[in-house]
């Protein structure tokens, strides 16, 4: 009589591991731990270089237009899969934190939509776990500046109706605006989106693309000395370059109330 008894077959499949992965997969997620470590070691690599920069007496630990310029380079030579988006995203945490070890940054918002896009825009930028103090008015949040507690101060775009471009030039330390939020553009409609100036003591640095504001009641004369106009915004003109205040160019009584690096796509690759 035959033997109808079953046992187990010798080809079945091996169990899965007990996270679901499956064990021809363990090997991948060695190398993606092995990755991880080699990020981290090169980020605390660089970490020490900025140390080394702090401690070489360099003006100022805010440099607009030298993260944009580092943030253009990667997007170029950026490929596959991973957003740029992201790519953005994690480099501002990382300018943010690599800051924040050369000087304390709090920065001071005036959002007159008091919808909370402006506060968003600015952890963004400056990071999630930088200081963010709202405040009523764009002479509230400039006072803080000026008294030194805030860096920056964010605000929101002039406009004809509400306007805080003489405040730039009023009596005292001279405040520049140095950086446009937000810095990459094409947003899903799901991102908070503005439009957005940053405001401080430290004058704006080249990031090779860029744009200036100079307030001055002759337009013409600008034009005449090869100033490419952008756009007007009243007695204020946004024109091509970052334009020093010494420019050679500049005719009597205007004056250059800083700049930004102008905004990347944010769907580049």
């Amino acid at each position: 009589m035959p033997d109808t008894t079953t046992t187990p077959s010798t080809q079945a499949d091996p169990p899965p591991a007990e996270d679901d992965w499956r064990p021809d997969l363990s090997a991948l997620r060695a190398r993606l731990d092995e990755l991880d470590d080699k990020i981290h070691d090169l980020l605390m690599d660089r970490a020490l270089v900025v140390e080394t920069v702090a401690r070489s007496g360099k003006a100022a630990a805010f440099r607009p237009g030298r993260e944009a310029s580092i943030l253009r380079r990667l997007l170029a030579r950026h490929t596959g899969k991973l957003p740029p988006q992201t790519l953005v995203r994690m480099w501002r945490e990382l300018l943010a934190g690599t800051t924040a070890m050369q000087t304390a940054v709090t920065v001071a918002v005036f959002d007159p939509t008091h919808d909370g896009t402006l506060a968003a825009l600015t952890r963004e930028h400056f990071g999630f776990l930088t200081p963010a103090i709202m405040h009523p008015s764009a002479e509230a949040a400039l006072h803080d500046v000026r008294t030194g507690a805030a860096v920056v101060a964010v605000l929101p775009f002039p406009t004809q109706a509400a306007t805080w471009w003489p405040a730039l030039t009023a009596p005292g330390a001279r405040l520049h605006v140095n950086a446009r939020l937000p810095f990459w553009a094409n947003r899903p409609d799901h991102i908070p989106d503005a439009d957005a100036l940053v405001v401080g003591h430290t004058a704006p640095d080249a990031s090779g693309a860029d744009r200036s504001f100079i307030a001055t009641p002759d337009r013409a004369r600008l034009a005449d000395a090869g100033l490419i106009s952008h756009a007007i915004h009243g007695t204020v003109l946004e024109v091509e370059g970052m334009i020093s205040e010494d420019d050679p160019r500049l005719p009597v009584g205007a004056i250059v109330l800083g700049g930004y690096a102008i905004p990347v796509a944010g769907e580049q690759t």
